[in-house]
């Protein structure tokens, strides 16, 4: 579990990708690695993966193929949001987040509001439902308020300290990032739906 506050950005700097997946070593960004341990759980952009490997700043990741086609800027040299799992002691200031991605959507505007900048983004039909004003959503493991919606998009409005703290700064049209929906409105759908969550064998 994690909270979506970004604790550093980091970068891919070796990937070793075959037919069946991946193992990336990412450069930890000045992210404390003193308490963290292989098996660990580290979201990158938003999605949990798990510690293999540890040394010098930096840490080893796997993943499958369907992760690598299923996420968001997985690839040589990009930067990377990471955050260390939530302990139950500390402090939840931004909102629930698994570190599942739900997702990918597209930057679809990227406008600035005197220092601050508005990013709108298209949202996958299947996700939209999930997406409210004034609601949380996570963007590249980035906890944050949704400002407006209409059907397929919503916007978001950056304070520079966001702006500088997560990879959510580079973003510029047509980019893809990774979607994490509230945790709460899942769970609210299945109780007033009744949908038992079963899917064929």
């Amino acid at each position: 579990m994690f909270t979506g506050l970004v604790q550093a950005v980091g970068r891919i700097v070796a990937f070793d990708g075959n037919a069946l997946g991946a193992r990336l070593t990412v450069d930890c960004g000045g992210l404390d690695l003193a308490d963290v341990a292989i098996g660990d759980s580290i979201a990158c952009n938003g999605c949990c993966l798990t510690v293999v490997a540890l040394g010098d700043g930096r840490f080893d990741m796997e993943l499958s193929r369907e992760t690598l086609d299923t996420v968001a800027g997985f690839v040589p040299g990009a930067r990377l949001n990471l955050e260390k799992a939530l302990r139950a002691a500390d402090r939840l200031g931004g909102h629930l987040v698994t570190g599942h991605v739900d997702g990918a959507g597209v930057v679809v505007a990227v406008e600035p509001v005197g220092d601050n900048r508005r990013l709108v983004f298209q949202v996958p039909a299947a996700l939209a439902k999930y997406v409210a004003r004034k609601g949380s959503i996570t963007v590249n493991g980035t906890s944050l308020t949704v400002n407006a919606v209409t059907h397929d998009t919503f916007a978001v409005n950056l304070i520079p300290h966001t702006l500088g703290a997560t990879n959510l700064g580079d973003l510029a049209p047509g980019d893809r990032v990774n979607l994490e929906v509230d945790l709460i409105a899942r769970y609210v759908e299945r109780m007033l739906t009744g949908d038992t969550g079963d899917t064929p064998a």
